[in-house]
């Protein structure tokens, strides 16, 4: 079963002005097939334009953060960062797999976890957010849950929230953070915990997942987007 929406865009600290994109973005095909009266748009469109904005995003990066690298140099390096085991690295980093909408015989097959679907909703999450609100949120996002992660050798690896806002907040000089767990919900074996990352007496961002360390990394990953964020 796909989790609910609101839920990853509470993990990512985004709110869709469109909801009907996002949704569309999760959309797989074989959903639609067997929803033809209620569901009309998979994600297959959005995915194509998602590639083109990761292509245009990806090489202003690598532009900007190796200046004496040349053409070709650059060239590989994108193709690196946007190939599909990349981009699988990432999409699970985010969970995206719960979030998508198949027909059966997909999740029964196992498509949720399927390295090319995975790829595919990443790239389409991409085209549906710069519909949404432009080139500059998705340069946002990828500052949070990409670009961090490359370097010039080796593949992406899967981001630290937690490590990254420990060194933005000791750049800023800023207080100590304290993160709590303060809920925990659901059965054993479908424990779902809930937290919360606190700096003095401010709340910067609250999380869930599976295991307690998962719900922190995304407590951190909002509050790192709330900390970027022109309003702070």
């Amino acid at each position: 079963m796909h989790a609910d929406l609101k839920q990853l865009e509470r993990k990512l600290g985004i709110a869709f002005r469109n909801p009907e994109l996002l949704k569309q973005a999760f959309t797989h095909s074989s959903y639609v097939n067997e929803h033809r009266m209620t569901v009309s748009r998979d994600n297959e469109r959005l995915e194509f334009l998602g590639d083109a904005v990761l292509e245009l995003t990806v090489s202003e990066f690598l532009f900007a953060k190796y200046p004496d690298r040349t053409e070709g140099e650059l060239t590989k390096q994108r193709a690196s960062i946007v190939c599909e085991p990349s981009l699988v690295t990432f999409a699970e980093a985010l969970h995206f797999g719960d979030y998508v909408l198949l027909g059966k015989g997909e999740e029964m097959t196992g498509g949720r976890t399927r390295p090319a679907l995975l790829a595919d909703v990443f790239e389409s999450f991409v085209g549906a957010l710069y519909l949404d609100q432009g080139l500059e949120a998705v340069q946002a996002f990828l500052r949070l849950h990409m670009f961090p992660s490359i370097s010039w050798e080796g593949r992406p690896q899967i981001v630290d929230y937690k490590t990254q806002l420990q060194e933005l907040v000791q750049q800023l000089g800023a207080g100590a953070l304290e993160y709590r767990i303060v809920d925990e919900r659901g059965p054993a074996h479908e424990k779902e915990f809930l937290a919360e990352v606190w700096m003095d007496d401010r709340q910067l961002g609250k999380g869930s997942g599976r295991s307690k360390k998962e719900a922190e990394q995304q407590a951190a990953s909002q509050a790192l987007a709330r900390l970027a964020s022109p309003q702070g």
